[in-house]
């Protein structure tokens, strides 16, 4: 299956944040992107605005985390848009313990760049969910 434009930028930017490559990472951005973590049990909800907002985003990421593991594992592509989910693991500056999250991304990519990303995520332990049968 032949990959989408959208898909490949998303693809450049994840490799980019996996690269800790700055440059690389806002490359991928629009000027007036729209960045929204709406947040989990242990983290804020967050919007980053602009590619300003957006060099916070990855820069914290870069320098405040120590990541296990960052796995997009699933990818949805219609039209412009690409859904990813995923999980990761991850420990940060002035939080403690250790941080583990399934999460879903959404991607908007207009004229080549990521105008918006919403994440969708939670914290909460695989174990602590109620089961109903």
């Amino acid at each position: 299956m032949t990959q989408t434009t959208a898909r490949k930028i998303v693809d450049q930017m994840f490799a980019a944040f996996n690269a800790k490559d700055l440059p690389g990472a806002l490359a991928t951005v629009s000027q007036d992107t729209l960045w929204i973590h709406h947040g989990s049990q242990k983290m804020p909800s967050v919007r980053f605005e602009g590619k300003s907002g957006a060099e916070k985003f990855f820069g914290t990421s870069f320098s405040a985390m120590k990541i296990d593991y960052f796995r997009p594992l699933t990818f949805i592509e219609q039209g412009d848009t690409v859904v990813v989910l995923g999980e990761e693991s991850y420990v940060m500056d002035g939080i403690d313990g250790k941080l583990s999250n399934k999460w879903v991304q959404v991607y908007t990519v207009t004229n080549g760049l990521i105008s918006k990303m919403e994440e969708f995520a939670t914290s909460a332990d695989p174990s602590s969910y109620m089961v109903v049968a």
